[in-house]
């Protein structure tokens, strides 16, 4: 009799175990709401889960949404970067493990479902990374985790650590400060359509007050301006097909095309993009003209804060020919001088090349 009290018990302690360990099935709505946010920036589950999204966009341009390992939304933030021209066709989403599960892009008023399983406790973090959308809309899903106090939740969006009530008020009183429904942080950039470049520009604020167009299609520097960075605001609203605005005033702009020519002056080499390497969030570029290997870093002066560009080379066997346009008021500076015509003679084996850019 013992025997059997003491099976039966075995019995239930097995059946308590497998029901605990069995995926609970759980389905999360998340909306997208104006200013670049989820109306949800957190929520709480047991592990083990099979968690179904559903993303239903309210917003008047596209989102997708994706979720990540513990730890590595700017990691897949800056993987999605790097896809330019192909991240339209990849959903802006990259080949990476680090990626858990994810939505296609969702147009506005679509909504998208997907499941996946969550088996191990963490925080895992959620962000949309269509362009310039990852600085500022994510969240996070605490599995097993306590949340912190709101105010204080570094894994949600500096803009969302208020209340819903303060955010109206702020809204309604007081009107919008920036065109940017957050807070800046300098260095910064953004893969956005900009005026006179290709669809490959790349913006870049290295201060408050001073930025660039890079453009990736062509692989060189379009223009520089001072007085601000970028109004993003038709672009979002335009569902990524509108052209930002420069804040401020362009002061200097290449006005003769692309700019280096290989072992003679009538030899335009063969350009390719390679991407670009972040540190500190300032951007080196990287491009082949020909078979020469070419890093691009741009930036500012400690004391001057003139733009400086500093090049690397590997691989030139010949003589480079770099042409820069004259401006007034603007005074370009190297460690060689130009011909009177502007063209920068870089001899063959040079690895260091580096122009000034005074105004």
């Amino acid at each position: 009799m013992f025997k059997n009290i003491f099976f039966l018990l075995g019995l239930g302690f097995i059946g308590n175990y497998c029901l605990a360990n069995t995926p609970t099935d759980t389905t999360i709505v998340i909306k997208v709401l104006g200013g670049l946010q989820y109306d949800l920036p957190r929520f709480e589950l047991k592990a083990p889960v099979k968690l179904t999204i559903v993303l239903d966009n309210h917003d008047d341009m596209a989102h997708n949404i994706v979720f990540t390992k513990p730890n590595a939304r700017p990691k897949v933030v800056d993987e999605a970067l790097k896809l330019a021209d192909r991240g339209a066709k990849m959903d802006y989403v990259p080949a990476s493990p680090l990626v858990l599960a994810h939505s296609k892009i969702v147009e506005p008023g679509q909504m998208e479902r997907f499941t996946f399983m969550v088996d191990k406790d963490g925080i895992y973090p959620y962000v949309c990374t269509y362009p310039g959308h990852g600085f500022v809309m994510y969240g996070a899903v605490y599995v097993g985790k306590s949340m912190p106090v709101f105010e204080k939740d570094l894994n949600i969006p500096e803009s969302q650590r208020f209340t819903q009530e303060k955010n109206q008020h702020q809204h309604h009183a007081m009107g919008p400060v920036s065109p940017h429904p957050y807070a800046l942080s300098y260095p910064m950039m953004y893969r956005i359509f900009m005026p006179d470049a290709s669809p490959a520009a790349i913006a870049v604020a290295l201060s408050e007050h001073d930025a660039y167009c890079f453009d990736a299609g062509k692989c060189y520097l379009r223009y520089a301006w001072t007085g601000g960075f970028l109004d993003n605001t038709e672009h979002w609203k335009g569902n990524g097909n509108k052209l930002a605005k420069i804040i401020g005033q362009v002061y200097w702009r290449d006005s003769t095309g692309f700019p280096f020519r290989i072992g003679h002056l009538d030899h335009t080499p063969i350009v390719k993009f390679k991407g670009y390497s972040l540190k500190k969030n300032r951007p080196t570029f990287k491009y082949l003209l020909d078979n020469i290997e070419v890093t691009e870093t741009l930036l500012l002066a400690p004391k001057t804060g003139f733009l400086v560009r500093k090049f690397t080379f590997r691989n030139n066997t010949k003589t480079m020919f770099f042409r820069s346009p004259v401006y007034e008021g603007v005074q370009i500076k190297s460690q060689t001088k130009p011909s009177k015509t502007g063209v920068y003679e870089i001899k063959a084996l040079t690895t260091d090349f580096e122009l000034v850019i005074e105004r």
